[in-house]
């Protein structure tokens, strides 16, 4: 009887055993891939799956989008100005089957070719577009990861240049560069700023000469501002054409009132016809 009860309980716990083995869990995020003997059956949708024990192997793959860091690669660019670039790259596992069956382990190999990748896209790029067009060598990483990629059941859904380290002597010439640049973009502004202040006052000149009081009113336009500082001494220039006009006008004037009118009696009209001469009251 005792043996009995002895070949029960351990038939009931090699039951149970197997029946734990053979209940697998396949959560919503993943697909399972069932082998057979070692041979694919297809695959399992989340939820509860039953399998044979020691006959059949449910290999789980996760369906997530991976985020995957790409280390720092040192590249020489087209230009041969070494770089220091570094990128991060998202793939998801499209098709379960392949994933397991076409490559032993997908991470690693996507590391591996996302290196290599990054280190030929951009060192066919100079610096200056490795700087610049980050979007076209980002766009060009994952055409050429796809294409590799696709063949194992993953595609890579988006690549991006994450760091770029560039040498310090490249950064000072790149900052004098930028510094020469924003000269002369004020340099030009500078002398745009003159051509058009040249043209206005050519137009004020010319309103002036129609309007000569214009003049004379902007002096004491431009009196009324220096007083406002209360300043005790003013310098002020003042129109010189038009002072040395007026002061020789004022000599000519002048010496037109000094020169004395000459008599009638002594003019040679008066001598020719023998008149006397005759007082001129003055």
């Amino acid at each position: 009887m005792n043996a009995l009860v002895s070949v029960v309980i351990v038939v009931v716990v090699v039951l149970l055993g197997m029946a734990w083995l053979g209940v697998k869990i396949v959560k919503q995020y993943e697909q399972g891939v069932l082998f057979r003997f070692g041979k694919v059956i297809g695959t399992r949708e989340p939820g509860l799956r039953v399998i044979v024990p020691f006959v059949d192997v449910l290999h789980r793959v996760s369906m997530r989008i991976v985020t995957m860091p790409i280390q720092s690669q040192g590249i020489i660019t087209r230009d041969n100005v070494s770089v220091d670039v570094s990128a991060v790259a998202y793939f998801k596992v499209v098709d379960a089957e392949k994933s397991v069956i076409a490559i032993e382990d997908v991470t690693a190999a996507i590391d591996q070719i996302a290196q290599t990748t990054l280190r030929k896209v951009v060192g066919q790029h100079t610096l200056d577009e490795t700087l610049s067009e980050t979007d076209r060598i980002n766009l060009d990483i994952r055409e050429i990861l796809d294409v590799n990629t696709i063949d194992w059941g993953v595609e890579v859904t988006l690549v991006e240049l994450k760091d770029i380290q560039l040498p310090e002597s490249m950064k000072r010439a790149m900052a004098r560069q930028a510094e020469a640049e924003r000269e002369k973009r004020a340099k030009i502004i500078n002398a745009e700023g003159e051509s058009l202040a040249a043209a206005a006052l050519g137009e004020a000149s010319d309103t002036m000469m129609a309007h000569p009081l214009a003049l004379q009113l902007r002096n004491l336009q431009s009196l009324v501002e220096i007083g406002v500082d209360k300043n005790t001494t003013v310098v002020f220039p003042a129109p010189i054409m038009t002072t040395i006009a007026e002061l020789g006008a004022f000599i000519a004037r002048e010496q037109a009132a000094a020169t004395p009118v000459p008599s009638p009696a002594t003019t040679p009209a008066a001598e020719a016809n023998g008149s006397k001469p005759h007082a001129v009251p003055v």
